[in-house]
């Protein structure tokens, strides 16, 4: 994705759904994507907002921290361009100029609390997740799951934020 092997302009759009904060340097990714975007042409880009899978998400980490501490880590690669202005700035040192970006406040509605569960495996949380033992998730599943009924949570955040340049 950082070296497309595709020639200018090759693309009416590119798409990069929740991926480009996985790569060291972002800005030479979407130097990379807007390259291969025809003129007229559009680049369309996802990231997640600030609350990303909150309020699970920071128990799902402590769960994480506190029974393998091996696979918690204090980074997040999302969290480098969770603000409007952070994405804008991403997109202007990557070569696209006046993006449209975007916000929208979102959540998805868990109808019990085991479904904080359903979402972890269906998203990137599953990569470390697949890595423990089976009873290690079971009990992080456990405690998140608990947590979440003491707290009555009913829905996770699922803010997101949309950036559109054309060329």
């Amino acid at each position: 994705m950082t070296a497309l092997e595709y020639p200018d302009g090759h693309f009416d759009a590119v798409v990069c759904v929740f991926g480009v904060f996985f790569v060291p340097d972002m800005e030479g990714l979407v130097k990379e994507l807007w390259r291969v975007v025809k003129r007229g042409g559009k680049l369309a880009i996802t990231t997640w907002g600030s609350d990303f899978f909150e309020p699970m998400y920071t128990q799902y980490r402590e769960a994480i921290r506190e029974m393998r501490p091996d696979l918690y880590s204090a980074f997040n690669p999302w969290d480098r361009i969770t603000t409007i202005p952070q994405v804008e700035r991403l997109l202007h040192n990557g070569g696209v100029p006046n993006p449209v970006v975007e916000a929208e406040d979102s959540v998805q509605p868990l109808a019990m609390p085991e479904d904080w569960w359903t979402v972890a495996l269906g998203s990137e949380l599953r990569g470390t997740i697949d890595v423990m033992e089976a009873a290690q998730a079971e009990q992080i599943k456990a405690n998140n799951t608990a947590w979440a009924r003491e707290n009555a949570v009913s829905r996770i955040s699922t803010n997101t934020i949309y950036a559109v340049g054309t060329k």
